[in-house]
């Protein structure tokens, strides 16, 4: 991830050297924004560019724009006399004053593979799953299951200072992750801890920013469950809601111009798709045909806000037609059906070089973070009947158990140890020292500016005057 970032910058620099060389701002500026583009990709791959050769060239950026979007290929065969030409394609005129309809006459259809009792439709088609990788799944299900539940009890009793659950979505987290690969960039919101477990994320590591001790990555300067990890590719969970989308969107156009066989994937909840972000992500990726996939949890509730005060369309899932971005809606309480959606989107996204949109629909069982009361806003009956006939994780487990893949001992086993694990992690986590005051400043720079040492002075000479008001166990 880093070697994109290192281009990027790098052909940015390049870009303003050669524009104050020659003089010729005001020239660029009055380029296209295709010619723009062009420009880019042949920049980033240095080739020559000259005015006449944006279109000829075969490895610009233009003759890609249409390699898998149809859209210029549609309404082609009218009559030019009964059409309306435009730069993609032909649009058909008619007589006839007729709106577009704002709803469908049926919304569209959820993908499902397993029914509420675990047993697998008949009808349904699915990627075949092995029982190594099926196990792996429901283990770590449970493991993520009692992750947030110790997690969560450690906040309540002061241990850790925030804490954030997906219970009720733990489908949606293993399943996603086992249907991609290592080398696929992911771009979390801040609900998709299990993706990271999934990865090889251990415990400790869990806990170690959880607890913000020395050994945490981020040296104790995010808030717990803002998760990263380059080793995983998995890039650090930000707090701002729904910027990780665009940023998603370069890294997967990166690794289009790197020709790698890998796509970036994106999560978002409901609530972030009424962010500019979203609607910005999903332009930028289509016109691009960057391999990116944006995986939405629809789960109700953008924290108090319910989906009906969010948006009148059905869903998220109609919002990528708009866009030219191929959708699909599947149950996020199916991982049979989620690990589906997610292998075949991957498919289609590297293979074809285009964005795809997955929208889960499922329901946020916890509140949405230790700041929430959710029992305010919904009906804690309502809480109850999705927690008990709809949980993620014993509809799987039936399934398991259907195909004589788990039992009553592997389950307990599985529990116990997970149990221990965690209670042990945290342990050793409360052990470790805190990162010393002096991190707050360092790793921006190479040598701490003037203003940053003034500041480091004013706090310590604080904490000196104040030092009740300040943790006790921080190293000064």
């Amino acid at each position: 991830m880093h070697q994109w970032m290192r281009k990027s910058g790098t052909i940015f620099n390049h870009f303003k050297s050669l524009l104050l060389v020659t003089n010729n701002l005001s020239s660029w500026r009055s380029y296209s924004f295709v010619k723009r583009c062009q420009f880019a990709a042949s920049f980033a791959h240095n080739l020559p560019v000259a005015d006449g050769d944006f279109i000829n060239s075969s490895t610009h950026f233009c003759t890609r724009r249409f390699e898998s979007v149809k859209a210029e290929k549609l309404a082609n065969n009218v009559d030019d006399n009964q059409a309306l030409k435009l730069p993609e394609g032909k649009v058909k005129f008619t007589p006839k004053l007729r709106f577009i309809s704002e709803t469908a006459d049926e919304r569209e259809c959820c993908y499902r593979v397993l029914d509420e009792n675990g047993n697998q439709i008949s009808s349904s088609n699915y990627v075949e799953v092995s029982k190594e990788v099926a196990i792996k799944m429901y283990t770590d299900m449970v493991t993520l299951q009692t992750m947030d539940t110790i997690f969560y009890e450690a906040q309540r009793q002061g241990r850790i200072s925030f804490y954030l659950t997906a219970v009720g979505e733990e489908a949606i987290n293993i399943a996603s992750a086992a249907a991609l690969t290592i080398d696929d960039v992911v771009f979390p919101q801040y609900r998709e801890a299990g993706v990271l477990l999934w990865r090889g994320f251990t415990i400790q590591e869990f806990a170690n920013q959880c607890f913000s001790n020395k050994a945490d990555y981020g040296k104790g300067r995010q808030m717990p469950i803002h998760y990263g990890s380059n080793k995983h590719n998995y890039v650090t969970v930000a707090s701002t809601v729904a910027t990780q989308l665009p940023q998603a969107v370069g890294a997967a156009y990166s690794l289009k111009m790197e020709k790698q066989d890998a796509c970036a994937i994106a999560y978002v909840g409901d609530g972030g798709t009424s962010e500019g972000d979203f609607h910005a992500a999903l332009n930028f990726a289509a016109v691009t045909e960057a391999p990116v996939i944006f995986f939405c949890r629809n789960n109700g509730w953008a924290i108090s806000t319910p989906t009906s005060d969010q948006f009148r369309s059905d869903g998220v899932v109609v919002k990528g037609r708009a866009y030219g971005v191929r959708s699909i809606r599947v149950d996020g309480n199916d991982a049979l059906a989620v690990y589906s959606a997610v292998h075949s989107a991957r498919d289609m996204a590297i293979r074809e070089q285009r964005p795809i949109l997955i929208e889960a629909l499922t329901y946020r069982v916890g509140h949405h973070s230790t700041s929430d009361d959710s029992t305010k806003y919904r009906p804690v009956e309502e809480i109850e009947w999705w927690k008990m006939e709809r949980d993620p994780v014993t509809r799987f487990r039936k399934w398991m158990e259907n195909n004589s893949w788990w039992s009553d001992k592997a389950e307990l086993e599985a529990r116990n140890s997970a149990r221990k694990q965690i209670l042990h992690a945290i342990q050793e986590a409360e052990k470790v020292d805190k990162p010393p005051l002096a991190d707050i400043f360092t790793d921006v720079y190479d040598s701490p500016p003037s203003h940053l040492c003034e500041q480091e002075k004013l706090l310590r000479e604080a904490i000196k005057r104040h030092p009740q008001d300040y943790p006790s166990d921080v190293p000064l």
